[in-house]
């Protein structure tokens, strides 16, 4: 991604580089109805298709998503490259449609320390307690007592117990490690559904925070019967002083005003991109800073350490899901970079644009501004069907 990518991001950017044949579904706020509108992309134009599913949990509920949409008559509302322009904040208009984040009534969770790279880091937040100068010391450390070997072992396996004994021995046994080897992957509520916000509008950090990251990932969707209907992006915001304060701070570390992307499109499953296609894809991270800093990062979903089936078959075990929910899969990347002085390692400056991308899921962009500064949440769950029912869509 050159340094001189445009804000807002175009169409060419955005969109999957396949996506004549992908079937991509997401959300549009219609000016000249007043309300969330779910469209697909047809030949780079938005095509309303609310008629058909007011909601996109109703659309995940078909049998065959993909088949749906593409049978699915709409109404033409303009050119995607529109949109995008319109949808940043200081180019928003009253008059105009804006993006969305694709998602509506599904819960929003996220599965944490999936990657071995990621444990790590969470351990060294932990012995750190957030502090960023003592990280490398803490880093060394933990790389020393683990070296390379916990990668190669299968979480909840009979080797994992036999490293989790080792390392109880050495008092290096983590919170961390036990979801990342343990049998119970950690599983976690994101967000509130409604209030995750798409691309090309400005993410949240919590003004107090001064040690914190993006997450690139891929995220599911997942029906209410438990199936896998589809994917898109993901950037689970994650502020690693709080966390490494105290894991009881994960609430105020991972949910706060506008902390949760996802976007730009939800790719549904069909004959050319399934689960498969997800298991095997890259996802790619580039930050850009006012100040010329620049980070790149990739995370192969190959190093996973959970297959996402067997995630989502944690997720739903003991829990029912009757709109259906999103699952963040994790992500490798752990920043350890230093930006402003040595041995501080990466956080985010304000009017950081973050670029996360793939080549079958398009790419979502964002700019960091503190959550205070993010324009608040306001349109809910009750807004969206009092405005689907002046519409007579219910």
């Amino acid at each position: 991604m050159p340094l001189t990518q445009p804000w807002p991001p175009t169409a060419a950017t955005t969109l999957p580089a396949d996506h004549q044949r992908a079937a991509l579904v997401g959300r549009v706020f219609r000016a000249d109805v007043g309300g969330p509108s779910v469209v697909t992309v047809r030949d780079g134009e938005l095509v309303d298709i609310t008629a058909t599913f007011p909601t996109m949990r109703d659309l995940a509920e078909h049998p065959d998503p993909a088949d749906a949409v593409g049978c699915a008559t709409g109404e033409r509302i303009g050119p995607l490259a529109d949109a995008l322009a319109t949808t940043p904040p200081e180019y928003a208009s009253p008059q105009q449609n804006r993006l969305l984040s694709p998602i509506d009534l599904q819960c929003v969770k996220a599965a944490g320390v999936t990657f071995v790279a990621s444990m790590l880091e969470r351990m060294i937040e932990e012995r750190s307690r957030g502090d960023a100068e003592k990280a490398e010391h803490f880093r060394r450390h933990i790389v020393e007592l683990t070296g390379a070997h916990l990668a190669d072992i299968a979480p909840g396996s009979a080797a994992a117990a036999r490293i989790k004994e080792l390392l109880v021995a050495e008092d290096a046994w983590s919170q961390y490690l036990e979801v990342g080897i343990g049998p119970d992957a950690e599983i976690f509520t994101k967000t509130a559904p409604m209030s995750s916000v798409g691309t090309a509008v400005d993410i949240g950090v919590h003004p107090r925070s001064t040690w914190n990251n993006p997450e690139p990932e891929v995220v599911l969707l997942v029906s209410s019967t438990r199936r896998i209907v589809g994917a898109t992006l993901g950037n689970d915001v994650n502020l690693r002083d709080f966390e490494g304060r105290s894991a009881l701070l994960l609430t105020k570390a991972k949910d706060n005003n506008a902390s949760c992307a996802i976007g730009p499109f939800v790719r549904l499953f069909d004959d050319g991109f399934d689960l498969d296609t997800v298991r095997n894809c890259d996802v790619e991270l580039r930050v850009h800073g006012r100040d010329g800093f620049v980070l790149d990062g990739r995370s192969s979903m190959k190093q996973i350490s959970r297959d996402p089936e067997e995630l989502v078959a944690q997720l739903t075990a003991t829990h029912q899901y009757p709109d259906g929910a999103v699952l963040f899969l994790g992500t490798m990347f752990a920043p350890t970079d230093d930006r402003d002085a040595p041995g501080q390692g990466f956080t985010h400056h304000v009017d950081d644009l973050v670029t996360i991308s793939s080549p079958t899921l398009g790419t979502l962009v964002n700019r960091v501004r503190t959550s205070d500064q993010v324009a608040p949440w306001t349109f809910g769950t009750a807004d969206l069907f009092r405005n689907l029912a002046t519409r007579k869509l219910l």
